[in-house]
């Protein structure tokens, strides 16, 4: 999203310091973006807007990662004065998809209150479109996913205010701000207008969601709000059961299992339909395996199929070496691993099973010379080194990963 920054490689760490946005190739992003801006009008200009506010939201999220609180602030509040200055442009000012971005700049800063009042203000703004309208869609799912995250327990969720911004969307009248309560009527109507909504837009489906096709883009954000309303009112399984029914028709209509992913392999594509729900559905299980009990399988079966599937996303990657990293027994793991890198092209399957070698070795060496009282007998884990070695061998030999610099960086980077 937005641009990748210049001369910054996150993947290393400079002693404890994560390598930043270096001072040159911000200077130079900031000019491009002031020189262009004023060549564009209209559709173009907003699409820049975007592009622009994406890139500081994305170094605010570096300085959330880094955990520099002087640093955050300084970086939050030149982002929240460019934010404000593009809101105020004529062309923007009615366009949701900036203030949804502006909202979630303040909700990233910590400024939970303020962020709210900025959705509030632009869900009171969009009218009464309700479910017709794709930016409104994607404004009420970012605002209630938002809300769902800081919510405590399950057990509140039915009258939380997540509840209340998808219950009212799907009203399709002017939003009302929360106020506390939701209505069971009002749920039980909403539930119906969703399920509608749903089975409308799949019978005049076209023959292949392929590309970034705003029908694609619509159908991602309703099944995302309708997935997520039930999961606030009746529950987990409800939620995974319309994930489940979408995934089998879009499965139907789409291309065969791989046949997309080797062409464009390299282009960050926008993600078919197909893809973006099945990320919507591993994140919830993610989510609520965090805030109550769930089994693992699952998730982890529903990951594995998507990764075979799309052998290059990155998010998916993430969060299957996130759940395999908690558990004792890494060859289950190591053979997934070595399936997917025999199946495809893509580089990131051999990026991601390096970094879940590397974090297996960090947490032997940091148990093996932890400063403790008693003596650890461990032995020395030179398997793990021999592993990463031979992963990276293989890897620079790929058709790709010989072209990769990052790959080459990285094995300098360890060898040292």
């Amino acid at each position: 999203s937005g641009f990748n920054s210049i001369g910054h490689l996150s993947t290393m760490l400079r002693g404890r310091h994560h390598i930043g946005h270096y001072k040159e190739g911000e200077e130079f992003m900031q000019n491009v973006f002031h020189v262009l801006f004023p060549l564009f009008s209209g559709k173009e200009k907003c699409n820049l807007s975007i592009c622009w506010l994406q890139y500081e939201i994305s170094k605010v999220v570096q300085c959330l990662q880094g955990k520099n609180k002087k640093k955050l602030k300084a970086q939050g509040r030149k982002s929240k004065k460019l934010a404000k200055n593009l809101l105020k442009a004529p062309d923007n000012r009615n366009h949701l998809s900036l203030w949804k971005l502006y909202a979630y700049l303040e909700w990233l800063l910590g400024n939970i209150d303020d962020a709210r009042k900025v959705f509030d203000t632009a869900l009171c703004a969009a009218g009464a479109e309700g479910l017709k309208s794709p930016q409104l869609c994607s404004l009420s799912l970012l605002y209630a996913q938002l809300e769902v995250e800081i919510l405590e327990s399950v057990e509140v969720a039915v009258m939380s205010r997540a509840a209340h911004i998808l219950t009212t969307l799907a009203e399709g009248g002017p939003y009302v701000p929360y106020s506390g309560q939701v209505l069971s009527v009002n749920v039980l109507k909403a539930r119906k207008t969703y399920e509608k909504a749903l089975q409308d837009h799949l019978s005049k489906m076209p023959v292949s969601y392929q590309g970034q096709d705003s029908d694609a883009d619509q159908l991602v954000n309703l099944v995302g709000c309708y997935a997520l309303f039930q999961y606030l009112t009746a529950g987990i399984d409800a939620a995974v059961l319309i994930y489940a029914q979408i995934s089998e028709k879009l499965e139907a209509s789409g291309p065969q299992k791989g046949e997309n992913t080797e062409e464009n392999f390299g282009i960050h594509n926008f993600p078919t339909a197909l893809e973006a729900v099945t990320l919507l559905h591993t994140n919830l299980l993610r989510f609520h395996m965090k805030i109550s009990i769930y089994p693992l399988n699952p998730l982890r079966e529903a990951l594995t199929e998507a990764l075979k599937r799309y052998p290059s996303n990155q998010s998916l990657w993430r969060s299957y070496i996130h759940i395999e990293r908690k558990s004792h027994s890494a060859s289950k793991a190591r053979r997934f691993f070595d399936g997917v890198t025999r199946s495809t092209k893509s580089l990131e399957p051999w990026l991601f099973a390096i970094q879940a070698e590397q974090m297996r070795k960090k947490l032997t060496d940091n148990v093996q010379r932890a400063d403790v009282s008693e003596v650890h007998s461990t032995i020395p884990e030179t398997g793990l080194t021999n592993r990463i070695v031979s992963l990276f061998e293989h890897a620079v030999q790929s058709e790709n990963g010989t072209h990769c610099p990052l790959l080459w960086r990285m094995y300098l980077n360890f060898l040292v």
